[in-house]
């Protein structure tokens, strides 16, 4: 059990902010924390800015926090908690693994997975000179690379990436609003990030003509080290409760295609007595009429 699930509230406004945080059928978006290590340099802190303007649920910690994270992991599940964030992005540096990039998640404040990404090259947003989209724009996210469908370690990253960069579920986008795409690339054990502006150009037809435009941050990164979750562990991060699960509809079947099938149960029908088309020349005769009662069936006139 959580942490405040043993908290008895003693205020309205504590109560309400137990309320929040409680388990739901649909959950609330996805927070995520920017934490800076001891020995962040001038690249860790442009990249966490620029990130920050890529993601508006975001809660950065400004102080240095001094964590190793793949050694110890109890002062990010207490930030976690203390946030109220599943989602985290730590930045540090050192000898041996210089500008170091961590991302992850969590799982009932408890670290699920996380990946670390060595930045190797990186091109800030105020070094690209172009128009930028409005901050907290909801991006479309495209993955390139085998990588992403064969290794076990780059289908993790992908996930964690589509969590940290989906932003909130909404129902329906307007055309002009599908302004921002991120690109990943993956190509042996480098990771590509690109970002690119949309610009809707004229084409002669309702369909508008597509460009995209490089507005940054963009990054070079390479995978150093993982820490993935059990399959046991991950399936059960999956699970998600009966009242969401689509109820299944009987005798409803679709093929290869898509198309829908349906199979009705009907009673056995007796064709003889089957209602036609009307029509004078298909008009039964009372002799005939007779017959089929039963009735006269001795004594049948025939023209």
């Amino acid at each position: 059990t959580n942490l405040h699930h043993r908290i008895v509230p003693k205020t309205k406004r504590a109560k309400r902010f137990l309320e929040k945080r409680e388990p739901k059928l649909t959950e609330n978006t996805k927070n995520a924390m920017l934490i800076k290590g001891g020995n962040a340099t001038a690249t860790i802190t442009d990249v966490l800015k620029d990130i920050s303007q890529k993601n508006p649920n975001l809660s950065v910690l400004s102080r240095k926090n001094i964590a190793r994270p793949f050694e110890d992991q109890t002062s990010l599940e207490f930030f976690s908690k203390k946030s109220d964030c599943s989602l985290f992005l730590f930045g540090s540096h050192n000898k041996k693994r210089p500008n170091n990039l961590i991302i992850g998640r969590m799982y009932d404040y408890h670290v699920l997975d996380m990946v670390e990404l060595g930045i190797e090259k990186f091109v800030a947003l105020r070094d690209i000179k172009n128009s930028k989209c409005p901050e907290g724009t909801k991006p479309m996210l495209i993955f390139a690379g085998d990588a992403f469908d064969i290794s076990e370690e780059h289908r993790r990253l992908k996930s964690l990436l589509i969590d940290f960069f989906r932003g909130p579920v909404v129902p329906s986008v307007r055309l002009a609003g599908l302004e921002h795409v991120l690109h990943f690339t993956a190509i042996d054990e480098k990771v590509y990030m690109r970002s690119y502006k949309v610009l809707l150009k004229k084409s002669g037809c309702k369909i508008p003509r597509i460009e995209l435009e490089d507005m940054g941050p963009s990054l070079d990164l390479v995978m150093r080290r993982t820490h993935l979750a059990s399959d046991d562990l991950y399936k059960l991060s999956l699970r998600q409760p009966k009242a969401l699960k689509p109820k299944k509809k009987k005798n409803i079947s679709h093929d290869v295609f898509g198309t829908k099938y349906g199979r009705i149960h009907m009673q056995k029908q007796d064709l003889e007595k089957l209602q036609t088309r009307k029509m004078k020349g298909l008009k039964k005769r009372p002799a005939e009429k007779k017959t089929e009662d039963g009735k006269n069936p001795k004594k049948v006139k025939l023209e």
